[in-house]
């Protein structure tokens, strides 16, 4: 680039301020406009890109002699790494993330070389080839930008402050976080712009990791279940946990809602004598990772932390023989999901369907037919299969595919008052529920074709407030805040003949029992014929011994902050109690 002299080629040039902007803003910007316009997300991705690709105008205002140098060797990187983001979701659908990288390290050389063998194409060339294309034409537009010199350096400061310096203060001010957690509640917006999909996703994925690595090796240093026997003997038998997301019963038609959202559900209750649908379950706690850590192991509310110190549900069924899968559309490695992969990798197989970068990016549950279809020929004599589905979480737009939106639109038994945009969620969450009805019948159809003797047990991890309870303004869940739509879960059982036979069982007098999910462990012991040290019957829903008892609710770590569920109102939300 000439180096000019001349004060009147040295003026400031918005023309060259706007070349510059469409430079860098092309390497992040692309990929988040087309997962925008293709519906798969929100314009928070966009929004993000934009403004943290700002960023790399501060070394050119610094010095605007050297712009083509400093933009050609930051190009390098962006294109690089953008290109391997916007490759992988040319090929995938879903943007690159931690998750990606979890499996990544995963596979084998050999597994490698069949991925890049099976997934390069002309395709993927020709638009590797167009990028390339358009950032080389980009680059040779590129002029100085000046800006005298006082002000380069506080425009630049500016830019700096705006976009990492405040945000972190703000953290660290306001919200009392130390640096660390305020530089990884930043990241999560850094995300979106090349070259820091890259950077935080491998940052993040060693963290968890770590983390991981941690919590497997004192699980596996647990002592096993002492005196465990299986009354089953050594018979063949497939048994299967389906575990739903922010599904609340009172949106099922199955349990009296008049909108027929669960209409194949319905139909195997009327037809299948098979399946039994309990009435009156609730979770301890609204949040998956919370009532997980109490569901699949000994742990409750009275005594939150055996999760840590007893073994799991997973490690019990693989001590009693059972070979274990785990097939999951959930994210995989976050530092929010990081007990979820923890509680997959206890098992002897993982599937990982979803690699989005969000968790309210969209995704189907169709994800985990085929593995599990492809679990259920698997040899293996005894086997123990956990499915767990993201079920309606939100967004519920994200939850379905077109075609499933049989209640937009619909004015038919809504709350009163409801806004416009809360009229679309709450359409939108019935949609999810009709998506999810046929997700849930068609695992369980897959799993009865295939004659097996065991059962399947399908139930939500924690419901969902979706404008249920007056005065109709409340969406999602707040422990500190509960209404009951936040804890009421569909809880259904499916015994296959075979299993029924060797292990007959009426349960038409159990289906009206109070009982919390945070007692499954036991539930799923009394099914599956397991005894040990440590078993209680009168906690298993199933059992003709099983006591009804307290079931709490709220946060075990907090004083005073477990109430009983059937304390809460039907009316308004109460507040902490």
């Amino acid at each position: 680039m000439r180096i000019t002299s001349n004060p009147a080629e040295r003026q400031f040039s918005a023309k060259a301020l706007g070349w510059l902007l469409l430079y860098f803003w092309f390497f992040s910007s692309v990929l988040q406009i087309v997962i925008l316009f293709n519906g798969y997300s929100g314009s928070n991705g966009l929004r993000d890109s934009l403004l943290f690709s700002s960023l790399w105008l501060i070394p050119v205002f610094l010095f605007p002699d050297r712009t083509r140098i400093i933009a050609a060797v930051l190009g390098i990187v962006l294109w690089a790494a953008s290109l391997a983001a916007l490759g992988y979701y040319v090929v995938y659908g879903q943007e690159f993330s931690q998750s990606v990288l979890f499996v990544m390290f995963e596979t084998n050389a050999s597994e490698a070389s069949e991925f890049i063998s099976q997934y390069f194409s002309l395709k993927l060339l020709l638009v590797a080839l167009a990028y390339t294309a358009v950032v080389i034409f980009l680059w040779t537009r590129l002029r100085p930008v000046y800006i005298p010199k006082p002000w380069r350096w506080l425009v630049s400061f500016a830019i700096l402050y705006g976009l990492i310096l405040q945000p972190i203060g703000k953290e660290m001010l306001f919200k009392k976080r130390d640096f660390g957690d305020s530089v990884a509640k930043l990241s999560t917006r850094l995300e979106p712009a090349a070259p820091w999909q890259l950077i935080v996703a491998y940052t993040e994925y060693r963290q968890q990791l770590a983390s991981l690595n941690n919590l497997l090796s004192s699980n596996n240093a647990l002592p096993p279940l002492k005196n465990l026997k299986d009354s089953s003997g050594a018979a063949p038998r497939t048994l299967v946990l389906v575990i739903g997301e922010s599904t609340q019963r009172g949106r099922m038609s199955l349990y009296g809602y008049p909108r027929e959202t669960t209409p194949e559900l319905d139909k195997l209750h009327k037809t299948d004598p098979q399946l039994t649908v309990f009435n009156d379950v609730v979770t301890s706690r609204p949040y998956t990772i919370e009532i997980l850590q109490q569901a699949l192991t000994f742990a409750d509310e009275k005594n939150p932390d055996l999760y840590l110190s007893q073994p799991s549900l997973m490690n019990m069924m693989k001590q009693a023989g059972y070979k274990t899968f785990w097939i999951t559309n959930q994210q995989t490695m976050t530092a929010r999901n990081t007990m979820l992969t923890v509680f997959s990798r206890q098992t002897d197989k993982q599937y990982y369907m979803n690699q989005q970068r969000t968790q309210s990016a969209r995704e189907y549950d169709t994800n985990v037919l085929a593995p599990f279809k492809e679990v259920l020929a698997d040899p293996a004599p005894k086997k123990f299969i956990i499915v767990h589905l993201l079920g309606t979480h939100i967004r519920y737009d994200f939850r379905y595919p077109d075609g499933w939106n049989k209640f937009s639109g619909k004015t038919d038994g809504l709350p009163p008052g409801l806004s416009q945009s809360q009229q679309e969620s709450y359409n939108s969450y019935d949609n999810a529920n009709l998506f999810n009805d046929h997700v849930v019948s068609s695992i369980i159809k897959d799993y009865k074709a295939t004659d097996p003797n065991g059962f399947l047990l399908y139930f939500s991890d924690h419901g969902e407030e979706v404008y249920d309870t007056a005065p109709h303004q409340t969406q999602g869940r707040n422990e500190a805040s509960p209404t009951r739509h936040m804890y009421t879960v569909p809880f259904i059982l499916w015994t296959s003949p075979k299993w029924q036979e060797n292990h007959p069982r009426d349960f038409s007098d159990d289906v009206n029992r109070k009982y919390s999910s945070s007692e499954l462990i036991h539930t799923w012991s009394d099914m599956a014929g397991l005894s040990y040290d440590g078993y209680d019957a009168t906690r298993a829903i199933t059992s003709p011994q099983f006591v009804e008892t307290t079931r709490w609710i709220g946060n075990p770590y907090k004083k005073k902050g477990l109430f009983d569920y059937d304390s809460l109102p039907y009316g308004d939300q109460i507040g902490n109690q």
